[in-house]
């Protein structure tokens, strides 16, 4: 009797490194210039498919209160019931639904975005990931970079101010940008 070899995927798990991680986002401030602000609570896993990244999958959580524009008072805003109202919408998530080629070095990762307790289907244009390195203290490591833009208004954060010169104080589209560096379990 023979045995019947079958091929054995290479699935490996790669937990995001908190301090190493952020996620940004970009909103129009009174229409002229945008405002830029980052969460650093940052967690979440990605489960990869070396022999077809197809295959993969990522998940990621986000702390709503890790907010951090620069400006305590706007920190506090959108803290508050005005925005993610945090006290109620605690985290951010992600969770991929599909993994497609772009390009060269790129990938679209399909899946749900839930933000203030909504949830809307996004796709990231993710450059990456890297190859994987060794860190000075024998850690395996790569990255990727995500970007998607959502209009805020799907996920219910719906307020805003007129100005007096027409337009509003906060534009709709918001980019999110999530650069991530991961540490093989």
């Amino acid at each position: 009797m023979s045995a019947i070899a079958t091929p054995q995927t290479a699935v490996t798990t790669w937990n995001i490194d908190p301090v190493h991680s952020v996620a940004e986002f970009k909103v129009k401030h009174m229409m002229i210039s945008n405002i830029k602000g980052q969460f650093t609570g940052v967690s979440g896993m990605l489960s990869l498919d070396e022999a077809d990244l197809m295959n993969s999958s990522v998940e990621t959580s986000i702390e709503a209160a890790s907010i951090d524009t620069r400006e305590a008072q706007r920190d506090t805003h959108l803290k508050s019931a005005d925005f993610f109202d945090v006290e109620k919408f605690p985290r951010l998530s992600f969770k991929s639904t599909r993994v497609r080629h772009k390009g060269d070095g790129e990938l679209a990762v399909s899946g749900d975005l839930t933000i203030h307790g909504v949830t809307r289907p996004v796709v990231f244009a993710v450059e990456g990931p890297t190859p994987a390195a060794k860190d000075p203290w024998g850690n395996t490591r790569m990255g990727l970079s995500a970007t998607t833009k959502i209009n805020r208004k799907d996920f219910g954060l719906m307020w805003n101010a007129a100005l007096e010169t027409g337009g509003i104080l906060v534009g709709d589209e918001v980019t999110i940008t999530l650069d991530v560096q991961f540490v093989k379990a």
